[in-house]
């Protein structure tokens, strides 16, 4: 698959009646931004099962039909984690059974309205005792069987990158990475690009901070059914720190022509290995913020003004550079 430098991430879109929830969203607004990103040329989204707990993937078949068979974007998705029908407000569990995985498939297939997934990714590394090795057996199966295109991993480490490996080639890797946590860039993304496996980081803009248009103010309002209002990066001085990171980049979005959120997300985009980033929206005009990352070339002077600036703001001591 030749993908776009950036892909619609639908994380938010699932809504906020789960505990990993974003607040309250409108399906009519998830689909509209689906169909603007889409005119726009992106042509791939990253979904998951456990988002919204099947709505996400839902309200992404419901987006997809109003869009022609030959302009559809690919449609990647995640599974691994199991959830209480019940019971909305308990966390998912870590799932790896085989049979449990393809009970999982057939039901993303199902709700995405496709007959194959083009991308297909174990959500996390399991807690219920299934090896890497007895999951990931399963992921080739489904390949082999033409249930899904392509398979990947997320969230998972070197060591389990290379048992996985073993098995079957690893078509992919999702980590998170951003200006804000950037240890990927130390390990598995190097991994990957030895292994010739595709990497699509998450979060580039941190889950907002690195927009350029969150505030104190704006943290403060955030309610308990969004999970930031429990993340130290948004508040304290965890969040002042992080705000404080996003005035310093101003200047150098500014010099460039574009706004933070497509700094924040070119700047991932800059390091070897990485294929693509997979950037969040919840409404058409926010996906003009991060569109033009595609095309942000960053020269030598860029990336040691940011590295200044992350340095400067005590965030991390992970590689502040390409």
């Amino acid at each position: 698959m030749e993908i776009t430098r950036v892909g619609f991430g639908a994380w938010a879109i699932g809504g906020d009646d789960w505990t990993h929830g974003w607040g309250a969203q409108a399906d009519d607004d998830s689909v509209a931004a689906i169909r603007y990103a889409v005119e726009a040329g992106v042509n791939w989204i990253d979904t998951a099962a456990v988002y919204g707990l099947g709505h996400s993937e839902e309200v992404v078949a419901r987006a997809l039909k109003g869009i022609p068979e030959n302009d559809r974007p690919y449609v990647f998705t995640k599974g691994g984690l199991v959830w209480d029908p019940a019971d909305r407000s308990a966390g998912a569990r870590r799932v790896g059974e085989p049979a449990s995985l393809r009970r999982e498939v057939e039901a993303s297939l199902r709700r995405l309205d496709v007959d194959r997934i083009d991308l297909y990714q174990m959500h996390w590394p399991t807690q219920d005792g299934t090896p890497v090795e007895e999951y990931w057996q399963t992921f080739v199966e489904l390949k082999d069987e033409g249930k899904v295109r392509a398979i990947g991993l997320s969230n998972h480490d070197t060591k389990q990158l290379d048992r996985a490996e073993a098995i079957g080639h690893v078509d992919s890797l999702q980590p998170p990475f951003s200006m804000i946590r950037r240890d990927a860039a130390a390990d598995v993304i190097p991994w990957c690009e030895q292994h010739d496996t595709g990497v699509i980081v998450y979060s580039p803009m941190a889950s907002g901070l690195l927009t350029g248009t969150f505030t104190t103010e704006r943290a403060a309002s955030l309610g308990p059914t969004d999970w930031r209002s429990r993340s130290s990066d948004f508040t304290g001085e965890g969040l002042q720190r992080n705000l404080a990171l996003v005035d310093d980049l101003r200047p150098i979005a500014a010099r460039k022509g574009v706004s933070v959120a497509a700094l924040s997300v070119a700047w991932t985009l800059a390091f070897r290995g990485v294929t693509g980033a997979i950037v969040g929206a919840r409404r058409p005009d926010q996906i003009d913020g991060w569109v033009p990352a595609a095309d942000v070339a960053l020269d030598e002077d860029d990336l040691d003004d940011i590295a200044a600036a992350i340095r400067s703001n005590g965030i991390g001591d992970e590689l502040t550079r390409p």
